[in-house]
């Protein structure tokens, strides 16, 4: 069996130089934040030009929290190769609508039933797992990793308040399909640190290497 390999995304990008400094420490996806409330937050046509620096198998994300039509239509027009994140209280049926692939943010605190939430939402890629804050993400908090049961129908993206120095040990507990980043990984708010990058990068190769030694 072929050893784990963890996926990174990097999120909330709005420079070129960060974009370049992502995909040259081999991020597997980039987020582009479609949220006008965000501090982080680009237009459709903004994330367009930076998501053409992307190189084949680098995928652009468009995270959207309770975006009109009109705006999700923006965004797949702008971005006709993005995976779709959807990060506020859209239904089952506001996520398929869309007609693309998408990722399902879940919001956890204690009492929240994952495992329902997840059978909720069949057609996700995946469950991208954050704090639950108030707003809609980009806290930068960490939540309490045993609230994840192992049960979970979709594949798994730990979120919220990771860095190089928790993202090994998050993998090695929860052993995710994914990790997203984007706090963790910023000088400030937008402006990602290119040697932070780098760093989470190589934490998460250090958690993989880690479990295949492990079963070896």
């Amino acid at each position: 069996m072929l050893p784990q390999r963890t996926r990174i995304k990097i999120c909330g990008l709005t420079r070129e130089a960060d974009v370049d400094a992502a995909v040259a420490c081999g991020a597997d996806a980039i987020g582009f934040v479609l949220y006008p409330k965000s501090p982080r937050a680009v237009s459709a046509t903004r994330a367009a030009e930076l998501a053409r620096r992307l190189p084949p198998f680098v995928t652009p994300v468009a995270l959207l929290v309770n975006a009109q039509r009109s705006e999700i239509d923006a965004a797949l027009a702008a971005l006709p190769q993005a995976v779709l994140q959807f990060h506020g209280d859209e239904t089952p049926a506001d996520c398929e609508a869309a007609g693309r692939a998408y990722l399902r943010a879940a919001r956890m605190a204690p009492g929240f039933d994952l495992v329902d939430f997840a059978s909720r939402f069949p057609s996700a890629q995946a469950l991208l797992l954050d704090a639950h804050v108030e707003g809609y993400g980009g806290g930068g908090k960490v939540f309490d990793w045993s609230l994840i049961p192992a049960n979970v129908s979709r594949p798994v993206v730990l979120s919220g308040g990771l860095h190089a120095g928790n993202v090994t040990g998050g993998i090695l507990q929860v052993r995710p399909w994914a990790v997203d980043v984007s706090s963790g990984v910023e000088a400030a708010k937008g402006i990602k640190d290119a040697a932070a990058i780098r760093r989470f990068c190589e934490a998460v190769r250090e958690a993989d290497a880690r479990i295949a030694d492990s079963e070896t």
